[in-house]
């Protein structure tokens, strides 16, 4: 027997439900029933408390997304399920695609090394605070980053501080000496040894990354892998991932070959040789470099925030390593899976065609401005006038705010977000601010992705 729903709504939305609904050919039976109010929107728990005097036999309750209060408080009241649909009525194929295929994204294969470029001329108390702020956005080690002829005499108190805080760490540099340093002093990884001086692992106790003593020679690290596969010492491989245009697909190439001779030594994959020094947005970047990690089994990835464009480039890796690992679970693209890394589009950014919303208009009885776009142009109506534009200023003369500041002022800033929405391909939605996924300072989760451990490991060394 299928499920019966009862959807609330406003006068203005009913008719469009009733179409959607119609044109999903929905596998459940559903009943509209108006609440006796305009706009959907507007609708709150307690309203339906006081209005929805019989459910109408239904097995559950869908009211709009943006009903506020307790729904909880609700489903105890009627005794079945009370839950917010989407916010948009033409996203509700979407929303019960979705509800059939529920994605995890708590766990994750891939460790992030987050390195501080910079740490023989910062502060202690800088390095800690950087630390903290890589390991909020996703980072699982924090890396040590020395520089070339630079004097680092902090540098065993910066990682005994780092350790005594909680963190696991990594020392990274071309000098023998400041990598004994580092380990001694606690590291938990060492960036990097070759053949030559594989050594220094013999003095200590932290895991080392191997590179290839001769750029681009994998045969260089054979004999570096057998030697410490025969004293049973973990360890990591980096093949070394080049920028663009100075051999990037080369080394594409040669981190698959590399697996393809050894398919289980763990492996890391430094994206910021990528994201840094391309002047593209990294998310993209992110994307693609975490999906070479899932299909090649790479479980560790070296990443910075040197550059301004790459800012976000760590949290951009920790979504991305999430959705690929869902993706992969799932046997599935990577597609529908999250939108953390839509930063720039959106995949239905116009979900009313600009004929949909004019006859939405043609009910609107009020002076209340609305605002909504269609692939073709910003849309601005109340019951005096429907107007569109691509450029804000064209509809100003239209709006008759000229002596109300406070009006004038608030749907500047709305039409402001629409015509970047617009413009780009983004979803708009009057009342909200622009959804930027991961390249936001600020972002909305409705799960602590940090508050989770890797899939299937702990945070500690491979």
């Amino acid at each position: 027997m299928s499920e019966n729903i009862l959807f609330l709504t406003g006068k203005l939305a009913a008719k469009q439900l009733h179409q959607v609904l119609t044109g999903m050919e929905p596998e459940f039976s559903y009943r509209i029933h108006q609440l006796g109010l305009k706009v959907a929107a507007l609708m709150t728990a307690d309203m339906i408390h006081r209005r929805l005097q019989e459910t109408f036999g239904a097995d559950r309750i869908i009211v709009p997304g943006r009903c506020r209060g307790d729904l909880d408080a609700l489903t105890q009241h009627f005794g079945i399920p009370v839950e917010r649909g989407p916010e948009e009525v033409k996203d509700l194929p979407l929303f019960f695609g979705k509800k059939r295929i529920k994605t995890d994204l708590s766990q994750y294969q891939v460790k992030i090394f987050a390195e501080i470029t910079d740490a023989p001329n910062i502060s202690i108390d800088e390095i800690i605070e950087r630390a903290q702020y890589y390991q909020a956005n996703g980072a699982d080690v924090i890396d040590i980053g020395c520089l070339p002829d630079t004097a680092f005499p902090h540098l065993e108190d910066s990682i005994k501080a780092l350790k005594q805080a909680g963190f696991l760490v990594s020392i990274d540099s071309l000098e023998d000496e400041d990598l004994l340093r580092g380990a001694r002093a606690g590291a938990d990884y060492l960036l990097s040894l070759t053949e030559k001086s594989l050594w220094i692992a013999d003095q200590v106790e932290a895991t080392p990354i191997l590179i290839p003593e001769k750029h681009g020679d994998l045969s260089t690290l054979d004999a570096a892998i057998e030697t410490l596969q025969k004293k049973n010492k973990p360890f990591i491989v980096d093949p070394i991932l080049d920028p663009i245009h100075f051999g990037f697909t080369e080394s594409v190439a040669r981190n698959y070959q590399f697996r393809q001779r050894y398919p289980d030594i763990e492996m890391m994959l430094g994206v910021g040789n990528v994201t840094e020094l391309t002047h593209a947005d990294t998310s993209g970047m992110n994307a693609i470099l975490l999906g070479i990690c899932s299909e090649l089994n790479i479980n560790h990835i070296l990443a910075t925030e040197v550059s301004q464009h790459a800012s976000r480039a760590i949290r951009e890796a920790d979504r991305a390593r999430r959705i690929m690992y869902a993706a992969n679970q799932a046997n599935t693209l990577p597609k529908h899976i999250d939108p953390g890394l839509m930063t720039v589009h959106d995949t239905v950014p116009f979900p009313y065609s600009q004929t949909e919303i004019e006859n939405l208009a043609a009910e609107i009885k009020d002076p209340s401005y609305r605002i909504q776009t269609s692939d073709k142009s910003i849309h601005i109506f109340n019951r005096d006038g429907f107007h569109s534009a691509t450029d804000p200023f064209e509809l100003f003369p239209h709006l008759n705010v000229e002596n109300d500041g406070g009006h004038a002022f608030y749907l500047g800033v709305e039409l402001a977000r629409a015509e970047i929405a617009w413009q780009l391909g983004k979803r708009f939605t009057q009342d909200e601010a622009l959804h930027w996924g991961c390249a936001a300072k600020t972002q909305n989760t409705h799960v602590d992705l940090h508050t989770f451990k890797p899939a299937g490991t702990t945070l500690k060394k491979p």
